[in-house]
């Protein structure tokens, strides 16, 4: 399995080489070692990204989640999971940056198809008569080739072909003047121009249409294009640049001599002779890159960083994990334990005792209403039955002095002393006689 992903991983890196991705970052993680690790991802698919720490320094701005960005990489294998992912060399949002592409894009393809080469320029006319002008009428780098020819050559008779030179509809108007004055063939020159301006204001003169037509042009075309820092596609494959629209004026009016469009022209075949020469050289150097990233220790280093790095988020996400788990634990317990509270007991169990005191009371009450009530029956009945009782209709009980009651008068003898009880109080008797 190790070797084949080494395998995979070497042709990936050897066939495709540096790329140019654009996309909308996702899953963006920053551990602490300061490398970066996003997806990047359109519509439809996405792709695991790292930028390692010395690039990612360099970024101008702060990646976030859902940033559309242009990204400069190179397409590789993460050995360890077999998963293909593209180490970032540079980042920059997209807008600016996707124009910046395809401007080196069509510039790498019009120079392999020949349109800069310095065999296809057209020398400019030894001398110049009538100047076709392709610029905007109203624009101030029609001011400023008039006020330098003025000054420079007032006989050079100068034909404005007005046209845009911004916005949609600027390509197809610049390609009609030059196809205009090619058809008219009433100049001897054409200097396509405009002022200087964004990359985005200038984006017209990058157009391959354009810059074919310029090309396929009868006509011999010099190209000024905004300020001297500025570069367009038209620049590169018209037969001459000026690095503004005053200096092609200078060169096109040749005061006294031709020295100094001489020494353009030498130093516009210079600057693409050493401009092929550096992509070409380029385009090795990546291949060689590419061939010494497969098995240099920088790039087995970056492997075990980025293992480190993957293994450091584990380990934070499970502390993360345990940790909320022990403070859910926490709070359960807790939960539990507050309902367990003797304090929030209490109250209860206070109720409860008052409840029962209170059912106490009623049924010692009960108890008591109800002995109290039976205790009158059997009052009742035993007075009902209470030798007392009979003593109260006037009747007496006769005793002997030992206190038993004389039922017999067998019981006594004459002259006996006996005690009568009466209802009231008691008597002493004695028996006179006795009749059985």
């Amino acid at each position: 399995m190790s070797a084949l992903n080494r395998q995979v991983k070497a042709q990936l890196e050897q066939h495709l080489g540096r790329i140019w991705l654009s996309g909308e970052i996702s899953n963006l993680a920053t551990p602490a070692s300061g490398h970066l690790y996003f997806t990047l991802k359109d519509e439809r698919s996405q792709i695991r990204c790292a930028m390692f720490r010395g690039r990612a320094s360099r970024v101008t701005f702060r990646p976030e989640h859902g940033m559309q960005v242009l990204v400069r990489a190179n397409v590789t294998l993460y050995e360890p999971r077999g998963d293909i992912q593209i180490i970032v060399e540079s980042m920059q949002l997209a807008g600016d940056g996707m124009l910046q592409q395809r401007f080196e894009a069509l510039k790498m393809q019009l120079a392999a198809e020949g349109l800069f080469s310095t065999e296809a320029k057209q020398p400019l006319p030894d001398s110049i008569r009538k100047l076709g002008v392709i610029t905007s009428p109203s624009g101030a780098a029609v001011r400023d080739v008039l006020s330098v020819l003025g000054r420079r050559d007032p006989t050079l008779e100068v034909i404005i072909y007005p046209s845009l030179v911004q916005g949609a509809d600027a390509v197809a108007n610049l390609i009609q003047m030059i196809e205009t004055a090619d058809e008219r063939d009433e100049v001897d020159c054409l200097l396509l121009t405009r002022g200087g301006g964004s990359l985005e204001d200038l984006w017209c003169f990058n157009d391959e249409r354009l810059a074919r037509t310029i090309y396929e042009a009868r006509l011999p075309i010099v190209s000024a294009v905004g300020h001297e820092v500025d570069t367009t596609i038209s620049d590169y494959v018209a037969d001459l640049r000026a690095p503004t629209p005053s200096a092609a004026a200078e060169v096109l009016s040749r005061d006294s001599s031709h020295h100094q469009q001489q020494l353009m022209q030498q130093r516009q075949r210079l600057q693409r002779a050493c401009e092929a020469q550096l992509q070409h050289q380029r385009g090795r150097l990546a291949l060689l890159n590419a061939r010494l990233n497969a098995s240099h220790p920088r790039a087995q280093l970056a492997t075990h960083s980025q293992q480190l790095d993957e293994l450091s988020l584990r380990l934070d996400n499970a502390l993360h994990r345990t940790l909320s788990a022990a403070e859910q634990r926490q709070r359960q317990l807790t939960h539990r334990l507050e309902r367990q509270d003797p304090a929030l007991r209490l109250p209860q169990y206070r109720q409860s005792l008052t409840d029962l005191q209170r059912r106490l009371q009623r049924a010692k009450d009960t108890q008591l209403t109800q002995a109290q009530m039976r205790l009158q029956g059997v009052t009742a009945a035993l007075e009902a039955v209470s030798p007392l009782a009979v003593l109260s209709r006037g009747y007496s009980i006769l005793q002997t002095e030992d206190g038993t009651a004389v039922k017999s008068a067998q019981q006594v003898q004459p002259g006996q002393r006996l005690q009568a009880r009466l209802h009231q109080g008691t008597l002493d008797v004695t028996v006179q006689s006795k009749s059985e």
